[in-house]
């Protein structure tokens, strides 16, 4: 192991022990994402969130997109990545595609903006708007599920394939589920597509509105 390699790892020993992991072994984020120690408190949980650099994307980054919304929020919207907007704002879902969520929110779902909770399953802008890495996921998916634990929304909408994936384990082709009920570790999802697939693809609005229509009369369901 050369002198650079081995800085490079006891740097990220340092980063990983600052945020309450107890040790660390190479495959530790594949085996147990719960071993890391995060607070139970949204602010500290946010705080802790801004100050991460675990994986690469913190070198690229403008700033860390923690997510904003009602801490009680019976609906959870969740994405896949900030983008350039988000990027610069510290917001998600802003710009086109915010755009197109909050009409997607406010005509179908009969809601506002600040009354769900909206996140991705990454809090750092992928360079280039890529899809994130497995890696990237892997180390970011604690903040996401702890984000859950605290706000304990009914629903999650899951927005494209990427937190589909992640937030069931499961290769779903979102075009072969969208709109159905999942229910995975005690979690209701309905999946639809992203907002910009949306503006990539007006033909598949009108499937969209379906599976907000769906989410709607469950949402109706449990309100009452």
């Amino acid at each position: 192991m050369d002198k650079m390699t081995k800085a490079q790892q006891i740097k990220q020993l340092l980063i990983l022990k600052s945020l309450g992991y107890r040790y660390y072994d190479p495959n530790l984020l594949e085996k147990d994402q719960n071993i890391i120690q995060l607070p139970g408190n949204i602010d500290n949980l946010k705080k802790q969130s801004l100050g991460c650099h675990l994986c690469h994307l913190s070198k690229t980054r403008m700033n860390v997109v923690f997510g904003e919304g009602n801490l009680n929020a019976k609906i959870m919207f969740v994405g896949e990545a900030p983008g350039e907007n988000e990027d610069k704002e510290g917001r998600p879902f802003v710009g086109r595609s915010g755009e197109l969520l909050n009409a997607m929110i406010e005509n179908v779902l009969g809601l506002k903006r600040e009354d769900v909770y909206i996140t991705n399953i990454v809090k750092c802008r992928p360079p280039n708007n890529r899809n994130p890495l497995e890696e990237e996921t892997r180390t970011c998916l604690p903040f996401l599920k702890k984000q859950i634990e605290i706000i304990k929304p009914k629903i999650i909408v899951t927005l494209g394939s990427v937190a589909l994936k992640y937030l069931t384990s499961n290769e779903f082709q979102i075009s072969k589920v969208r709109g159905t009920l999942i229910k995975q570790d005690n979690l209701v999802i309905i999946p639809t597509f992203h907002p910009s697939f949306l503006l990539r693809n007006p033909s598949a609005k009108k499937d969209a509105f379906e599976d907000l229509k769906s989410i709607k009369k469950l949402y109706d369901e449990i309100m009452n």
